[in-house]
């Protein structure tokens, strides 16, 4: 079996990570998995929802909102606001990437305020929550950085990274990190979201059509922790570049869709 863009089973796209792209963000990163790019921001609003302060809820609150830009994909897509509602796909997702990272956050040492994470697609090419969780983690971590040197925090929430990857079953054959000729054809699809230690966050698994046994399960989330122990090596740097980085510069962001 070939894949498309001549990767083996268990190998990741090219990963990177671009920090303080978006200058009024406390933390924001551009995460590319091979072609898919997705702009993640964290930012913070001295408040919580109304819910928290009706029950006199302690500490914080993170909230996630995810949109794929209108020329993100091959064809136009219309904008959420143009057809006067969220679509469900994008519902689904920006609750995903919020449950996966509120999983990892002591929300009392927040304080009594929100964290919003924004995960922007740039350009889709599969695998656009996986990237946007793995991403919106770096984001998060810049941004608590951010706050702690500021003396806005006096502990660090982030109790441990979180990283997302998809895995599947194509052409027969499980394989890690599909892109879209592979999601679009594979008889199984898996999206993982695991931490830094090994540990599951949540697991969304259907077959296309088909079904799948339990041997082809056990070799996707073994690819799969495989690729997020891979991913949060690369979150690591990622995090620790940002505090010697400026903004980024124009030619890192062109190098970024050059790759």
């Amino acid at each position: 079996m070939t894949r498309p863009d001549g990767r083996q089973p268990d190998h990741l796209r090219n990963i990177s990570f671009i920090p303080n792209v978006a200058a009024h963000a406390t933390g924001s990163v551009l995460v590319a998995f091979g072609d898919t790019r997705v702009i993640c921001s964290a930012t913070v609003e001295e408040d919580v929802p109304r819910w928290m302060r009706a029950q006199r809820v302690d500490g914080g609150w993170l909230t996630a909102e995810y949109s794929m830009l209108p020329y993100s994909t091959l064809e136009r897509k219309a904008r959420d606001i143009a057809r006067g509602k969220l679509d469900g796909r994008s519902s689904e997702i920006q609750r995903l990437i919020g449950r996966a990272l509120r999983a990892v956050v002591d929300l009392k040492k927040v304080g009594q305020r929100t964290l919003w994470i924004d995960c922007d697609v740039l350009q889709a090419d599969g695998g656009t929550r996986t990237a946007s969780i793995t991403g919106g983690c770096v984001a998060l971590a810049i941004a608590c950085n951010r706050l702690l040197a500021e003396g806005k925090i006096r502990d660090f929430p982030l109790k441990k990274l979180v990283a997302a990857v998809s895995a599947g079953v194509f052409e027969g054959v499980a394989v890690l990190d599909l892109n879209y000729p592979e999601d679009k054809a594979a008889t199984v699809d898996f999206n993982v979201v695991m931490t830094e230690n090994a540990e599951f966050v949540e697991i969304q698994g259907s077959g296309e059509e088909a079904v799948f046994t339990g041997a082809e399960m056990t070799a996707m989330l073994e690819l799969s922790r495989k690729g997020i122990a891979e991913l949060i090596t690369l979150q690591r740097a990622a995090i620790l570049a940002a505090d010697r980085a400026g903004p980024a510069d124009l030619e890192a962001l062109a190098a970024a869709f050059r790759h």
